[in-house]
C-alpha cells in the first residue's frame, strides 16, 4: 500500500467550452493544447461546465485521471472554436478594489475646481482607501449573462458607447453553494479560475440627468459581449494563492495593465463572504474581484474600432478581442 506522499500529483488540466464547425457546443478538459470531449468520457456524460461545477467534489477526481489518460480521444485545441468556459446564472463585479487605481482614478474625476495639489490630493485618497480596506466593506454590484462572449471573439463598441474602457479582472468560479459564510471559510467554495475584461463605457457610469441617484451599471457594463470571459477554467488547486497573481493587459502589444492582485483593498475570501451575505452564490457563478491600475481614463486612450486586447493572468493563459465598430442600421 502506498504512502499518500507517494501517490502521483493530479496532472494539470483546465476546463472549457468548444466547438466544432457549427456543431452544439461541449465541455472539454484541457491538458497542453488537446482537448477531450467530456461527454463520452464521463458517465453520465454532462452537456455542459455548468453540470460539472454542480457535481464539482465527485466529478474532481474523475477528472484527475482522466488528465492522465492518454489512451482517450484527445483532439487539438487548434481545430476547435473556444468560447468562454462558462455560463453562469449569477454575476457578481467588484467595483474600486484595486488601491493604486481608485486613487488614480478619483483623480482623474476630482473637481476642476479642486484647489488640492495633486499630490496632496493623492495623499488624501490614498489615506481614505487604506480607512476603507481596515474598516470598510466592498462594492459589488450585479452583471448580466448576456454581456459574456468568448476569450478570442470580437467585441462590437455600441454606436451610442461614447467613452469604451478596458478593465482586465481575476473571476473566481463558484463550486459549491455558499450562504452567510466567513472568509476563511470562502475559498473552499471557489472550484477555480478564469479570466474577465470586464468593459466599460465611462460616458454611461454617472446618470448626468439625475445625479443623485449614482450609477448606471446596467448602461455601462452589460452590452452584447462586454465581458470576454476564459479561455478557460483553470481548477483552484493549480493556480496558487488568488491574492498573488500577475495580471497584464496589452493594448495593440503596448502594455496598459501590469498589477498583481496583492493591490486589492478587499481580497477574493472577504469579497465572497460579503457578497454571501446577501444573495445565495451558485455553481457556475462568476466573482470578478476588480480591476487594478492603468483602464484606459489612466491613459487618456479609450477603446476604438480594430483595437486589439490581450489579457493574461498567471496561470490562467491568455485571451485576444479585437474591437469592431457596431454596424450601422
Amino acid at each position: 500500500m502506498r504512502s499518500e506522499d507517494s501517490m502521483p500529483l493530479p496532472a494539470p488540466f483546465a476546463l472549457g467550452t468548444f466547438s466544432d464547425r457549427q456543431r452544439e457546443p461541449f465541455p472539454g478538459l484541457v491538458v497542453d493544447d488537446r482537448v477531450l470531449d467530456l461527454r463520452g468520457a464521463l458517465d453520465p456524460g454532462p452537456h455542459s461546465v455548468q453540470v460539472l461545477l454542480e457535481q464539482w467534489q465527485r466529478v474532481l477526481p474523475e477528472l484527475r485521471e482522466l488528465a492522465r489518460d492518454d489512451a482517450r480521444a484527445w483532439r487539438a485545441i487548434g481545430d476547435l472554436r473556444v468560447h468562454a468556459p462558462v455560463q453562469p446564472r449569477q454575476i457578481f463585479q467588484t467595483g474600486a478594489n484595486y488601491r493604486r487605481h481608485v486613487i488614480d482614478l478619483e483623480l482623474a474625476h476630482r473637481s476642476p475646481d479642486d484647489p488640492r495639489p495633486p499630490e496632496q490630493a493623492r495623499a488624501e485618497i490614498a489615506e481614505v482607501m487604506d480607512r476603507r480596506a481596515a474598516d470598510g466593506v466592498p462594492y459589488v454590484f450585479i452583471g448580466l449573462p448576456g454581456a459574456i462572449t468568448g476569450p478570442y471573439d470580437d467585441v462590437v463598441l455600441p454606436s451610442w458607447c461614447a467613452k469604451p474602457d478596458w478593465e482586465l479582472e481575476l473571476a473566481a468560479v463558484i463550486g459549491e453553494p455558499a450562504y452567510r459564510i466567513a472568509p476563511a471559510q470562502s475559498l473552499a467554495h471557489v472550484a477555480g479560475y478564469t479570466i474577465a475584461n470586464d468593459l466599460t463605457d465611462r460616458a454611461s457610469v454617472f446618470r448626468s440627468d439625475m445625479p443623485a441617484i449614482g450609477t448606471d451599471w446596467l448602461r455601462a457594463k452589460n452590452a452584447p459581449g462586454f465581458t470576454p470571459v476564459g479561455p478557460y477554467l483553470v481548477p483552484a488547486e493549480f493556480v496558487g494563492d488568488p491574492s498573488d497573481l500577475r495580471l497584464t493587459l496589452r493594448l495593440n502589444g503596448e502594455i496598459k495593465q501590469d498589477e498583481s492582485t496583492s493591490d486589492m483593498l478587499f481580497d477574493l475570501a472577504r469579497v465572497i463572504s460579503y457578497v454571501s451575505h446577501t444573495a445565495r452564490l451558485l455553481p457556475g457563478d462568476l466573482v470578478l474581484t476588480g480591476s487594478p491600475a492603468g483602464n484606459g481614463m489612466h491613459w487618456g486612450r479609450l477603446l476604438r474600432s480594430g483595437d486589439v486586447m490581450e489579457s493574461t493572468i498567471s496561470g490562467l493563459g491568455a485571451q485576444r478581442t479585437r474591437c469592431v465598430a457596431e454596424e450601422q442600421r
